[in-house]
């Protein structure tokens, strides 16, 4: 059986697949989940499709970790959660009825035990009949970050949080604006990470496939990104800063309290993108981490209008500048 922790740490090398679905980023945490889970239980969770959720259908795993994370907080003798779950773990079918009674044992815990918000739960049958794939997916995230703070090993993108986290506490204040969904995510003192470590990601070609996914619009105003520093970008024409990071196959981006992937992020906020008359995509070509790669450069047609014009200048180039303050520019 393959090493989970080696298969995440050689994941950076696969290429990106752009998502034209809205739902693309509860693909990119399934994956991410099921590589956490698989690390730490030594499971073989498919993190595609459907197989990653039908891996959870019979409960057996969900009940697993909420002792897990009971057993963690008595050895910190945190407030909670204080009690385990009892479940069944033998012959278990999905959809049968102890199926079932596993998957609503864990949600009870998740409720009274963990204090998970009403918000980012789910319901039986989201997993079991695969309802609700994202209210699954987003409740068990939060799990993985409170269990995170007691020690546990956390997802990837848990991971690129608590970076997030530590780079804007380390930020002398007012020197970025404030970001959405600043939650806590540190570890509890005195602790240390249990289980395999899961190493993070390379940021070496993050700039690259910024410019990649950039390129998709080839039309001749370009929606702006400025490099600020390692994975934070300023985009548009206002003072917003994103983080972006690299989760195997996917380019992601922090807002809100969560993780969207990039390419839907710009659908949804450069004005080009959101208008289906004016954008122009490119053609469609293979996605791969390639050092020599140069960025197309659009050129408008003679005499054709410029969409947005009136909102800030025709760019025709998707290239790297360097400004006096040493930033980088992505017109």
């Amino acid at each position: 059986m393959a090493d989970p922790v080696a298969s995440i740490a050689g994941s950076a090398a696969k290429s990106v697949r752009p998502f034209r679905s809205s739902e693309a980023y509860v693909e990119a945490m399934k994956e991410d989940l099921a590589e956490w889970l698989n690390a730490l239980y030594g499971l073989g969770l498919p993190g595609g499709g459907d197989g990653f959720l039908t891996g959870l259908a019979t409960g057996t795993t969900l009940c697993q970790h909420a002792n897990a994370v009971t057993e963690a907080a008595r050895a910190l003798a945190v407030t909670r959660p204080t009690r385990g779950v009892a479940f069944q773990a033998h012959s278990m079918v999905p959809g049968s009825f102890m199926a079932r009674d596993n998957v609503a044992t864990f949600i009870g815990w998740c409720r009274a035990e963990l204090g998970v918000p009403e918000v980012l739960m789910f319901e039986t049958e989201d997993l079991v009949l695969r309802k609700n794939e994202k209210s699954v997916v987003l409740c068990l995230l939060e799990v993985a970050r409170r269990g995170a703070r007691l020690g546990l090993l956390a997802p990837r993108l848990v991971q690129f949080e608590q970076e997030i986290e530590r780079e804007l506490h380390a930020t002398p204040q007012g020197t970025h604006a404030p970001t959405a969904g600043d939650t806590e995510t540190t570890t509890a003192p005195g602790t240390s990470t249990r289980g395999p470590r899961m190493t993070p990601s390379d940021l070496r070609n993050l700039d690259e496939l910024v410019r990649e996914i950039l390129g998709h619009c080839t039309c001749p105003d370009q929606f702006p990104m400025m490099k600020v520093s390692e994975g934070k970008y300023r985009v548009g024409d206002s003072s917003v800063l994103i983080f972006v990071r690299v989760l195997r196959s996917h380019v992601m981006v922090r807002v809100g309290g969560g993780w969207d992937t990039l390419e839907h992020y710009l659908d949804k906020h450069d004005p080009c993108r959101c208008s289906s008359t004016a954008h122009k995509p490119a053609q469609p070509r293979a996605w791969t981490f390639s050092p020599q790669r140069v960025s197309p450069t659009p050129s408008p047609r003679p005499g054709s209008p410029v969409p947005g014009g009136e909102r800030r200048g025709s760019r025709t180039e998707v290239t790297l500048r360097s400004t006096k303050e040493g930033a980088q520019t992505l017109p």
